[in-house]
């Protein structure tokens, strides 16, 4: 990604005052909203499901708040600045959407205490900031059933960004899910190091094709692997939002993102004085998360298979991170009976049996 390049503004002002309104209405100023992307906003991807759920949020509350966005900022000092010229502008409430934007957001909130700040995937609070994620990984899980079940070859290709606690729980729960229908399937990964670079995403998808994946999914922003798999005759899964267009022969489904209902949660407690910092982290069960349409090619049994899964996931009856469970050197990790628990699952720092490699050094 360009550091020099200059973020476009896309400013978007919920509802308007009329003239035939009261004074009390004139009296109730719109909360002011900034929204920082790390992508741009496209029609598909990480950055878009965001955006979305701003809509979603402005479509709930009207002319009670007025947001503002800036995408494609890089992680780092840029980062920094935007999120300090929302706060300096009179954003009373800033989401920052990116990992990397963790530690910039807390040095910002500490310079505007009365501005409440929200950073997604981010595992640090402060007095006012607070921090959400989705659970990814039960997405993965049910999206990696379909794989196990649908692959030829045995073979997943993963493209995956930063070998985070958050990307990393991705890769393992789709080689759980794929290993709980076929105990032979395996995946491999290729890491970017980028969360957005179609070229090299593309690229990644071609290598990994060429070394026996007939299924490809991604922990990447944009809609390169679903493309390519589209392309070449292979099965995809998309992630952060349906992509089927870019592929609707390839993509079988997809994990998808929905931030609406929190962002529309955030922005009333902020409006009502009650806001707090807390620590969010929403799945199946809270609707945070849900299964992509899953494709006609998808024979039904497996269908029920993935829906009967989806059921016990969100009563708690199944944990993709259940034991007994050991990493792909053959390590223990989880005892029979157990789960992993969520502070184990935001360190993890090991590939599960069925993912070929090492990890690798951050």
């Amino acid at each position: 990604m360009n550091r020099n390049r200059i973020a476009r503004v896309v400013a978007t002002v919920a509802g308007s005052i009329t003239l035939g309104l009261g004074a009390a209405a004139l009296a109730q100023e719109p909360l002011k909203i900034g929204f920082v992307y790390v992508s741009p906003i496209g029609d598909a991807g990480w950055t878009f499901q965001h955006d979305q759920g701003r809509q979603e949020m402005i479509k709930a509350l009207g002319p009670k708040v007025q947001t503002k966005v800036v995408e494609n900022v890089p992680e780092g000092a840029d980062a920094e600045r935007v999120i300090r010229e929302f706060a300096a502008s009179g954003n009373k409430l800033v989401f920052t959407t990116s990992f990397g934007y963790m530690n910039p957001t807390l040095k910002v909130a500490t310079q505007f205490p009365n501005t409440v700040f929200e950073h997604a995937t981010g595992y640090k609070t402060a007095k006012n900031v607070g921090i959400y994620n989705a659970r990814f990984y039960e997405g993965r899980y049910l999206n990696g059933i379909i794989a196990g079940k649908m692959s030829k070859t045995n073979v997943a290709g993963y493209v995956a960004a930063f070998p985070i606690p958050e990307v990393v729980q991705g890769i393992n729960a789709f080689a759980q899910g794929m290993r709980s229908v076929n105990p032979k399937a395996e995946v491999k990964v290729i890491w970017v190091n980028s969360w957005f670079d179609p070229g090299r995403e593309r690229e990644a998808a071609n290598t990994l094709i060429s070394q026996g994946a007939d299924v490809l999914t991604h922990h990447t922003d944009s809609t390169a692997v679903v493309q390519v798999a589209e392309e070449k005759g292979k099965y995809a899964f998309g992630y952060h939002s349906d992509m089927s267009k870019y592929g609707p022969k390839a993509q079988l489904s997809a994990t998808t993102h929905q931030w609406g209902a929190f962002y529309t949660k955030i922005a009333n407690e902020v409006i009502a004085g009650t806001w707090k910092p807390t620590s969010v982290w929403g799945g199946l069960k809270e609707g945070m998360i849900k299964l992509g349409p899953i494709n006609p090619a998808v024979p039904k049994d497996v269908v029920d298979l993935v829906k009967k899964a989806e059921g016990e996931i969100i009563a708690g009856t199944l944990h993709p991170f259940q034991g007994p469970l050991k990493d792909n050197a053959g390590k223990d990790i989880v005892a029979a009976g157990k789960v992993m628990s969520d502070d184990e699952l935001q360190k993890m720092d090991f590939y599960v049996a069925g993912v070929q490699g090492s990890l690798p050094k951050k």
